[in-house]
């Protein structure tokens, strides 16, 4: 099995500019990834997500599994025949699905039993599960199963999430291959393994030299973006990256804010995922080149400016934030996508923008020039 899909193109300081190939294609990075929960991000069609420049999907295998279900899914083609996005897709591993719903799961060195939040149905996840599972979804990258821990932890806790990250990335790995070499003719799908570790350096530096042992072709960074500081987050991927390999992906999970990625990407980190862009603007805020705006507010009733000024997406060559407005206070889905198409269109230019000024060797000032600008708003 050939695992190495990640080729290096160069450099700017830590912050690394490369591609990778998979069975359905090959996409840039740093790469954000949008995420399609069931398969599908919210409001959009995969034509809008490729007009909006996005490589790769993420979606999630929890919620695959409950619905439609992964018979479905296997049975007409695997994930890219299904939802008609035939490009690269990341699947997760359920592990931060099973952190977020813990108030219905019991956790135990075996997996993970929890009730469904549909039906109340109680369903099993083991390590052998996960990875039967993601198979079946037929994604080009899939992650191992993982103990996400709540912030804070305590030390027992973080270090019992440590150990089982490992056993349970062991049995994945044994498990991945066993289904790879019953299905030769599948294919390739490759696995990632998590490094966990919550805020404590010396968890994090036994679990990242376990995980990078198992010699995966990308390695995750779980774990943080939970409700830590900024600051500790920062400490905690500083002190982590140091650990993984040069010659393999780095994947930080969980993370949205762009000036999180922007700082993320200047540690080393190749990809990242997050909800945030596409949800925050279902509910009337959006992204913009001078800070997140959130335009149902009445400031915005009669603002004939687009969403952004600096914009070239479709949405803002053509509609005014009175308008888009006006379609979120009356309920009008249309709002939401055109708001959804926005931000996606935002954050995957940021990456075409962090791309290009790696390879022109001037990523530390495009990010301080991002960052003055976008703090006009105050978030940054």
């Amino acid at each position: 099995m050939n695992d190495r899909i990640y080729t290096l193109k160069t450099k700017d300081n830590n912050a690394r500019r490369g591609e990778v190939d998979t069975p359905h294609g090959r996409f840039q990075t740093p790469a954000f990834m949008p995420v399609g929960t069931s398969g599908a991000v919210k409001a959009l069609t995969a034509e809008d997500l490729e007009n909006c420049g996005a490589e790769i999907m993420l979606s999630n295998t929890y919620h695959l599994y409950l619905r439609p279900g992964t018979e479905i899914i296997k049975s007409l083609g695997g994930l890219a025949r299904f939802n008609g996005w035939n490009r690269p897709t990341l699947t997760d591993s359920g592990g931060y699905q099973v952190f977020s719903l813990r108030d219905i799961s019991r956790i135990s060195d075996d997996g993970v039993k929890f009730q469904s939040h549909h039906d109340g149905s109680y369903h099993l996840f083991t390590p052998e599960k996960v990875m039967e599972i993601q198979h079946d979804i037929g994604a080009d990258i899939i992650m191992a199963f993982d103990q996400c821990v709540p912030y804070p932890a305590d030390r027992g806790l973080a270090a019992t999430g440590v150990r089982r990250t490992f056993d349970w990335a062991k049995r994945c790995r044994e498990h991945h291959h066993q289904l790879a070499e019953h299905d030769s003719n599948r294919p390739t799908q490759h696995l990632f393994g998590i490094v966990q570790g919550s805020t404590y350096k010396d968890l994090r530096t036994e679990s990242a030299e376990q995980i990078v042992s198992l010699d995966f072709p990308g390695n995750a960074i779980g774990g943080l973006s939970v409700g830590e500081s900024k600051e500790k987050m920062e400490d905690m991927l500083a002190h982590t990256i140091a650990y993984l390999p040069d010659d393999k992906l780095r994947y930080m999970m969980g993370i949205g804010y762009p000036e999180d990625i922007l700082m993320a990407v200047s540690h080393g980190v190749d990809m990242f995922d997050c909800v945030l862009p596409t949800r925050n603007a279902r509910t009337g805020a959006v992204f913009t080149s001078e800070g997140p705006i959130t335009y149902r507010n009445a400031d915005f009733a009669a603002d004939d400016r687009p969403l952004d000024p600096n914009c070239a997406c479709k949405v803002c060559q053509r509609y005014s934030r009175a308008y888009i407005r006006h379609l979120y206070n009356q309920s009008e889905i249309t709002g939401m996508v055109l708001a959804s198409y926005h931000s996606t269109w935002f954050f995957q230019d940021l990456m075409r923008n962090i791309r290009q000024a790696i390879e022109e060797d001037r990523f530390d000032s495009f990010r301080r020039g991002f960052l003055k600008r976008y703090a006009i708003n105050g978030r940054a």
